[in-house]
């Protein structure tokens, strides 16, 4: 029989017959490890343990030891809440019920679930839970399967499209349910420890708005009780902080639906914060040699085709039809600085040239994924290119480290690093994508960072290193970027004159030192439940009279602090009050003023911990003001 070559972690590999399992692999390496295998990952895909080996490919055995356990065991438990919604719905109709980062979720078509629909499910899934149902493998021939769903067109759909070909086809089986999944899944219904019904939402099918509407059911599962009950009180507090609702509390945006799905508008108080971060980020690249440029939101789609964002981002692109000629809104910032630079003439000497943009990006997501900042159709990415030499690139890339660093740091913001390699859908040779991984991996190792890898997570036009950053709550966030792009230079036929007088192509290298605007900003208001660091706050200042008499002297403070933002709180309320709103407000300094401050020329300073020292110069306080600010200081740290 012919063999396949199996590589384990190590590097080591085993030669096992073709058609050998995931879990005869694990047996082979020992009795132990075969009876603990839960799962497999076959070239980093997630797999069922009986998934057959017919290639030469990489192995890792997954045990519940493993990190990928959790998606297992959420993968069974959404078949428990599919399973629990039939039990109560008989006449629902499946669809789909993937895993996810926080859980899982169900959509099914023909019902509509209201809040006593959850609680009856829970109480269902609980006892489907309890049953302790063995989960086990079945496989049924093509014609069976489309049999077994006669009456579901989606499922029909799903064994026509992505199940096409296969012949048996594969379904999960516990107790009464079945239902057509690749797998995996744990042995049995009563290894989930914890489980939670969360809420429902609407979806279409496919992610696609001109098909049918169903409703999603979403939930969490755990190992253990104690870890449902630690992420419950995790995402209570997480919906505390949820920016959608503190951006509203503090008028920073708003999303009506009068002006479109996924289009923010930014109120003074958010445009305040947006401003401070911009400045920053272009203070930052003005120091490292960058020129700022700017390009207009409409492009030719024969540019999208030149750089090849057209062929790969077409479906998400928004078009337009002007004279019979067609337009894109740009998803990207890249071919117009691309552009820029091809309209002059290079020497070596010239190199490394650097653009910067606070450019607007428009990209078209379903809208179902729309949600607050963090997914929109139209957002802002501080974008950088940067053409350079090929022998300039680890350096260029070492100082684009570097300066991210300084930014996560400025913020206070914990992060993670991973080199994202090749995807399936990419353009460009072998010799190019293995230069240019490579090329990222040695500076990364240069620079002693700890990182993964994240195959095939790169950009379609080359390899990149990412930046995640997590939140005050420990949730992860795509965040700052460097990418290498050999490609679109080719593309576009950049040229510079190199030292031997022939004409040499730059590399390009992309980079974002937050990401998107709206993202980061996003980000941030959770990270500091509103409570922006001084520098960054809408209000930074905000001057409490005690009386009507003591206005002109609060205006008077005012004026000496000219250059922050300042604000006097004139309403005839108490002392007591007005300091409740401004701490209400997220507002870092609070100056009271009385006859007692106005006789001696001083002011009473509190801060938003609540914290209070009295007769203080003002000018003293304006020095702590322009130190903090000056510093981007984190926390308000006058009063001690």
């Amino acid at each position: 029989m012919s063999t396949v070559t199996v590589t384990l972690p190590d590097g080591s590999t085993l030669e096992m017959e073709s058609g050998a399992t995931v879990e005869d692999v694990a047996y082979e390496i020992g009795p132990g490890l075969g009876r603990d295998t839960v799962a497999g990952k076959v070239d980093h895909e997630l797999v069922s343990k009986e998934t057959p080996l017919t290639e030469d490919c990489g192995i890792e055995i997954v045990t519940e030891d493993s990190g990928e356990y959790l998606d297992v065991l959420r993968h069974t438990a959404a078949h428990v809440l599919a399973q629990a919604i039939l039990r109560h719905h008989p006449d629902a109709k499946l669809t789909i019920g993937p895993y996810t980062d926080d859980g899982f979720y169900y959509d099914v078509a023909n019902v509509e679930l209201d809040a006593d629909d959850l609680e009856a499910i829970q109480d269902e899934a609980e006892e489907i839970v309890a049953e302790d149902l063995d989960v086990e493998r079945v496989e049924y021939d093509r014609e069976t399967a489309l049999e077994e769903y006669d009456d579901n067109p989606f499922k029909r759909e799903i064994l026509e499209t992505e199940a096409a070909g296969e012949d048996p086809v594969s379904f999960y089986r516990q107790g009464e349910f079945e239902d057509l999944c690749r797998g995996p899944h744990v042995e049995s219904t009563g290894e989930i420890g914890g489980f939670e019904v969360l809420e429902t939402s609407a979806a279409y099918w496919r992610g696609d708005e001109e098909r049918e509407t169903l409703t999603r059911v979403y939930g969490t599962a755990f190992p253990t009780e104690d870890e449902l009950d630690d992420y419950l009180e995790r995402r209570a507090e997480a919906a505390e902080r949820d920016h959608r609702k503190i951006g509203s509390e503090m008028d920073l945006f708003s999303i009506p639906d009068v002006t479109g799905p996924g289009l923010p508008l930014y109120h003074p108080n958010g445009k305040t914060v947006l401003r401070e971060l911009s400045e920053y980020v272009q203070e930052l690249n003005r120091g490292m040699g960058y020129d700022e440029v700017e390009t207009p939101h409409l492009f030719r789609t024969e540019l999208w085709k030149q750089s090849g964002h057209y062929d790969n981002y077409v479906d998400d692109m928004f078009l337009l039809d002007v004279n019979d000629e067609e337009y894109g809104l740009k998803p990207m910032n890249c071919p117009g600085h691309a552009t820029i630079f091809n309209q002059g003439s290079w020497s070596y000497r010239d190199l490394p040239v650097r653009y910067f943009e606070d450019g607007k990006v428009y990209r078209k997501e379903q809208r179902g994924e729309l949600s607050g900042l963090s997914r929109v159709w139209a957002f802002t990415i501080d974008d950088g290119h940067v053409f350079a030499r090929a022998d300039q690139v680890e350096e260029e890339v070492r100082r684009l480290i570097d300066i991210i660093l300084e930014v996560l740091d400025t913020f206070d913001l914990d992060y993670e690093v991973a080199l994202a390699t090749r995807p399936e859908k990419s353009v460009g040779s072998d010799e190019i994508w293995e230069r240019s991984e490579s090329q990222l991996q040695a500076v990364l190792e240069e620079q002693g960072m700890d990182y993964d890898v994240e195959p095939g997570d790169g950009a379609f036009y080359g390899p990149k290193i990412d930046f995640g950053f997590e939140d005050a709550l420990g949730r992860s966030w795509d965040g700052p970027t460097v990418q290498l792009d050999f490609n679109m230079p080719e593309r576009f036929e950049l040229e510079y004159t190199g030292s031997d007088n022939d004409a040499h192509q730059p590399v390009m290298i992309h980079r974002a030192l937050y990401g998107s605007y709206e993202r980061f900003f996003m980000v941030l208001v959770e990270h500091y439940d509103g409570r922006f660091p001084t520098w960054l706050a809408p209000e930074q200042v905000r001057i409490l009279p005690v009386t009507d008499d003591n206005l002109g002297y609060a205006h008077r403070v005012k004026n000496e602090l000219d250059g922050y933002r300042v604000e006097v709180e004139d309403r005839d309320w108490t002392v007591g009050r007005k300091i409740q709103q401004a701490h209400d407000d997220n507002v870092p300094y609070m100056l009271v003023v009385g006859d007692d401050e106005e006789d001696a020329g001083t002011v009473s300073v509190r801060d938003r911990q609540e914290r209070e020292r009295n007769d203080v110069d003002l000018e003293t306080f304006r020095d702590h003001l322009d130190s903090e600010v000056g510093e981007k200081r984190t926390q308000p740290d006058f009063v001690e």
